[in-house]
């Protein structure tokens, strides 16, 4: 093993066994050659990757940081967050806000007569940290169960995925600052930076569900993988 993967070890392990909580200072270059007996090129490639994967955080000046962890998820698909936060080992919550239902088609979806919508507004909790603020809204037509469902103890999205298989998807993801509703139940200031997620499912030629979902820049990434074309 090389010094620079040993240096990233140490520091990636005491990261993951929480011995090294975010906003920790990580050890310096300086600290790290005279630890390890490394050139200061070493220590700072061992750094420099750790913070390309999203471990720790480098700040001009003044050092670097374990950073605090991202929900990292594929582009493409529909994610259970409830199971992505305790994947990464946080308690995970959902608190329903509101619930009612709507004649009114969510965008994106064609009006139908006699059509009925359940809308519903919530929060992710990682911890004790609002992780994401949603709005969705179901097509009771495709979903009938929704109706009954306790979205008090379940979350529409993992509820959905249980219940209710869906054919097609469409994402719309942009950067936003926070409206204020989201701001307020986010705890993070009016306009602060944000990911929005906008998410679309058919079962067939049928809506299934519409949801906007809005993360604080620091909690989300989103990754594909992807090899090209032969």
């Amino acid at each position: 093993m090389s010094i620079e993967a040993r240096i990233r070890g140490d520091i990636e392990s005491r990261i993951r066994s929480g011995e090294w909580a975010p906003g920790t200072r990580v050890p310096t270059e300086h600290q790290l050659v005279a630890t390890y007996r490394c050139a200061r090129a070493t220590a700072n490639k061992a750094l420099t990757r750790l913070a390309r994967e999203g471990l720790i955080e480098r700040r001009r000046r003044a050092g670097s940081f374990v950073a605090k962890p991202q929900i990292r998820t594929a582009v493409v698909g529909v994610p259970d967050i409830g199971a992505l936060i305790a994947a990464r080992g946080e308690t995970y919550r959902w608190e329903l806000l509101s619930v009612e239902l709507q004649r009114r088609a969510p965008e994106g979806f064609p009006a139908r007569s006699g059509g009925c919508w359940l809308a519903l507004s919530g929060i992710h909790h990682a911890g004790a940290t609002p992780f994401g603020w949603e709005e969705r809204w179901l097509d009771l037509a495709v979903a009938p169960g929704a109706e009954g469902a306790d979205f008090a103890a379940t979350a529409p999205g993992a509820w959905l995925l249980a219940h209710v298989p869906w054919t097609e998807a469409r994402h719309r993801i942009g950067a936003i600052g926070a409206g204020a509703e989201a701001a307020r139940e986010l705890r993070i200031d009016s306009g602060a930076p944000c990911l929005q997620i906008e998410r679309w499912t058919w079962r067939g030629q049928d809506p299934v569900t519409c949801a906007r979902q809005v993360f604080p820049a620091a909690h989300y990434q989103l990754v594909e993988d992807f090899t090209p074309r032969q």
